[in-house]
């Protein structure tokens, strides 16, 4: 070999040297950077004159592209059932469990033990006003966890919007991203930081909506969901969506009064079952607005049905005429059975008990109807209405069937029921969560391993080391030359 052959082969040992010390540097700088792909330098021997060498022929990007979707699937996964896991929590909260002193269940006590207390005592007017009191607290608490569910139907539908403008801002920036980066490739250039920047997109998109990425020319791709709809070809699809202000028992996608989601102007459907964008953090807010939320707010409305029911009936009390509002109203009028929906939200004591609203509370010893005070001592009505609290009747909706239920069992029965749909989300989310973690650390695994990339640096440093002797050597040498 040459003098010059060996100097050429030194120098361009040291230029990989150098190149390969950046690529390890930046690989351990960001080891824990989130859509960071491993690189790795490619060389090859020089085949240019007769010295050889070394030929950087570029630097790949290591990324296992199956197990990152299978990540994103999973991410979308725990996005949509922690949804379902934060509303079922908070209408358990709504309703109440039985050892909380504010839920339904220990208001229809109260109100129970106080109907007792006044029958004891038919002439304390301390006794009656606490039962009117007791009746108020319960009418409360229905209302209460009514507005509360619809509350989270409005958050539900703020959210939708807000996450729709972030999916189509994604979208359009993985459009950008694929175009530069085949630009990049037609000019030879470095493509990876683009590609890391595409994955972190790609990784929130997968967050909204369950998509798998299909691979095209010139380094772009093509996103699909799951449900089988195109998201990005080429282009990007445009996703519309309608806020709503308030989201009211009677509104509905159906009814044409909440917005749904439109593909490139085009309405698709938005169910947990069949809709196409199923499955992610947009399709979790779907579901609590238009399905955990509407089946929730049927619930409440059942008990409030059948709170005013029980006592609307003239066999409870004689002064009412068939038709009349009871102890219970739907905004101070008698009940409908035809409209149910959002009765819990209208539910009311009758004005004609209650001294806040012009009413005298010896009505709720004497009748609803009664013009002037009867016997301080006759408890019957009291017991009545206790009677009625705790009379198994069977509910007029809400799926029971033909099973009868005390008022307060039929409450213990929906809040169990809360319960054991929140913990089957729970369990649910618990196994998702896990193989997210999973996914995750296998991810972890193939990216970058600090020990092996600090094991290359000292091979690295060994190799400059040794290319910087042999130019050391040709020095020396030419100076023997020179002195010749």
């Amino acid at each position: 070999m040459t003098i010059s052959g060996a100097l050429s082969n030194a120098i361009s040992g040291l230029r990989a040297a150098g190149r390969g010390a950046e690529v390890v540097s930046a690989n351990i700088a960001n080891a824990m950077t989130p859509g960071y792909g491993r690189r790795v330098l490619e060389l090859s021997t020089s085949s240019a004159g007769s010295g050889g060498g070394v030929r950087i022929d570029g630097i790949s990007r290591i990324v296992d592209s199956s197990l990152a979707s299978d990540r994103r699937l999973a991410d979308a996964r725990q996005s949509n059932i922690q949804g379902s896991v934060n509303f079922l929590t908070r209408f358990e909260e709504f309703l109440g469990t039985p050892n909380d002193p504010n839920s339904i269940t220990a208001r229809l006590a109260g109100f129970e033990n106080a109907l007792i207390t006044a029958a004891s005592r038919p002439d304390a007017p301390e006794r009656l006003a606490a039962t009117v009191t007791e009746a108020n607290s319960l009418v409360q608490g229905l209302r209460d966890a009514s507005e509360g569910v619809q509350a989270a139907r409005s958050a539900a539908d703020t959210l939708i919007a807000s996450q729709v403008d972030r999916l189509n801002t994604a979208l359009g920036q993985v459009v950008a991203l694929n175009q530069q980066i085949t630009a990049a490739q037609v000019q030879g250039g470095d493509v990876a930081g683009l590609q890391d920047f595409r994955q972190r997109v790609l990784n929130e998109i997968g967050a909204l909506v369950p998509v798998r990425d299909v691979p095209r020319d010139n380094g772009q791709i093509a996103l699909y969901t799951t449900g089988g709809t195109v998201l990005l070809d080429g282009t990007a699809a445009q996703i519309g969506f309608e806020r709503s202000n308030v989201v009211t028992p009677y509104m509905s996608v159906e009814a044409g009064t909440l917005s749904g989601l439109t593909i490139n102007g085009t309405a698709i459907r938005t169910g947990s079952d069949d809709g196409p964008l199923r499955g992610g953090a947009i399709g979790a807010q779907f579901a609590i607005r238009d399905e955990l939320g509407v089946n929730a707010q049927a619930q409440v409305d059942t008990l409030a049905r059948d709170v005013i029911g029980r006592f609307q009936d003239p066999s409870v009390d004689p002064t009412l005429a068939t038709g009349d509002a009871g102890l219970f109203t739907d905004s101070g009028g008698a009940f409908n059975a035809t409209d149910e929906r959002g009765i819990s939200a209208r539910i009311a004591l009758n004005p004609t008990v209650d001294p806040d609203q012009g009413g005298a509370t010896w009505r709720i010893r004497d009748g609803i109807n009664a013009v002037v005070p009867g016997a301080t001592g006759d408890s019957s009505l009291l017991q009545n209405l206790s009677g009625a609290l705790n009379e198994a009747r069977v509910p007029g909706s809400g799926g029971f069937g033909s099973a009868a239920y005390s008022l307060i069992d039929l409450t213990a029965t929906i809040t169990a029921g809360i319960g054991s749909d929140r913990a089957g989300a729970e369990q649910e989310l618990a196994y998702s969560a896990s193989r997210l973690t999973e996914l995750t650390e296998r991810q972890l695994a193939e990216g970058v391993d600090t020990d092996a990339e600090f094991q290359r640096l000292l091979l690295i440093e060994q190799s400059y080391a040794a290319n910087a002797r042999v130019i050391e050597a040709v020095e020396e040498m030419m100076q023997t030359i020179l002195r010749l």
